[in-house]
């Protein structure tokens, strides 16, 4: 038996993914939902980051935090070991969160009312970052042909005629696309020709299948490198989200500059010091050995889930998972938009997935298969289920 098919009870923990209540339901409704939603792993965290919060937790005082040259050395290590990028100690600036070095770095490229591109789908947050900023969202909506996306050029083209920034995901939340380097050159290059920054999500860069891998955008090109920032971080990869610890990286000098006086401006400055502890653990040879364990795990049950579509809901097609452990389903064959679905299913089947309406295509669902397989089979239980039955009341 593995360890990542330990069922670890989160209800009444303070769990986002297990105590949250969505709009419209009671807590009393919300008991016996098995949650399938928001970007959270029900795994352990690997023995090595906890021996490191341990260690923390023993010394007893939690004071304000500096961060350690040890922490700049995992990073560097990790990045040049396992994806060839060879960052420089100079470029790194952690934050305390993927979400606020987002905004952070629209802030500094920017200016409101510039345009910045998104690639629609996208992940939620993307849509308040562009425009919580003063800035104005350009929609680069990906083409969805033979149950896959690619990247609509002419269209990605024409915006950048005008736009000052893209934000990139890399890989692709919510699809689960792994960006190829011909993909991502090939708008990097675009971006150059117009003078469009490249800011490059790349947080969901270690949850590949086992024998894939994701091309950093930065180390494609040495100019690619100078038009961009990178955030990345260990939080998605190894179930951390919560130490909130992330990075800003970029080989540009001036960009860093922008970026310094923004976290200054916005108090940004200050860092979880578990999260600064944690992430020398998770980027280490024992934490590399975890993550392999849970990419494995996880792609055996992308697996299984799609055995069970294909055998006993083939109207709703499951997009291949490249990438993240963020499963997309087309259920454009159904009576009713997937938010109103999402809602269905939690009310009626005592499940939550994410409707694909908050990611700006409401035809889909998303579904979070990092959780151990008795949870996943149970929950995927509940919601073939409710998909046969809408499918068959029509």
């Amino acid at each position: 038996m593995s360890a990542f098919d330990t069922v670890i009870s989160r209800r009444n923990s303070s769990s986002v993914k297990w105590d949250a209540v969505p709009s419209g339901f009671t807590e009393g409704e919300m008991q016996d939902v098995i949650p399938m939603w928001v970007a959270d792993m029900d795994f352990k965290a690997a023995p090595c980051i906890l021996d490191a919060l341990k260690a923390k937790l023993d010394h007893g005082i939690f004071g304000y935090t500096k961060v350690p040259e040890d922490y700049f050395r995992a990073e560097i290590e990790w990045f040049s070991r396992r994806h060839g990028w060879k960052i420089e100690r100079e470029w790194i600036r952690p934050i305390g969160g993927l979400v606020p070095a987002a905004s952070v770095a629209i802030r500094a490229l920017t200016r409101p009312g510039d345009e910045v591109i998104v690639q629609v789908p996208a992940y939620n947050c993307f849509f308040n970052n562009v425009t919580e900023t003063g800035c104005v969202l350009s929609e680069n909506r990906l083409v969805y042909e033979n149950g896959r996306y690619t990247i609509d050029f002419e269209d990605f083209e024409n915006r950048c005629r005008t736009a000052k920034a893209f934000l990139l995901c890399n890989p692709h939340n919510p699809t689960g696309r792994l960006w190829t380097r011909e993909e991502l050159e090939r708008m990097g290059d675009i971006c150059l020709k117009y003078g469009v920054k490249v800011i490059s999500d790349e947080i969901h860069c270690d949850i590949v299948p086992p024998g894939s891998s994701y091309t950093p955008f930065a180390v494609i090109k040495e100019s690619f490198a100078r038009n961009s920032i990178c955030f990345n971080s260990p939080t998605k990869c190894f179930n951390i989200a919560g130490l909130l610890i992330s990075n800003i990286v970029s080989a540009n000098a001036d960009f860093l500059k922008r970026i310094d006086r923004v976290i200054c401006e916005w108090e940004h400055r200050d860092l979880n010091q578990f999260g600064v502890a944690a992430l020398p653990a998770a980027f280490s040879a024992e934490g590399e050995k975890w993550l392999d364990g849970m990419n494995a795990y996880v792609h055996d049950n992308f697996l299984y889930l799609k055995e069970r579509f294909a055998g006993e809901l083939p109207e709703c097609p499951v997009l291949e998972l490249e990438a993240t452990y963020l499963v997309w389903v087309d259920c454009s064959a159904l009576p009713l938009p997937a938010t109103e679905l999402m809602d269905s299913l939690i009310r009626n089947e005592k499940v939550w997935v994410n409707g694909g309406g908050m990611y700006g295509d409401d035809k889909f669902i998303r579904i979070n298969i990092a959780c151990p397989r008795a949870t996943l089979e149970r929950g995927l239980d509940r919601i073939v289920h409710g998909i046969r039955k809408t499918i068959d009341n029509g």
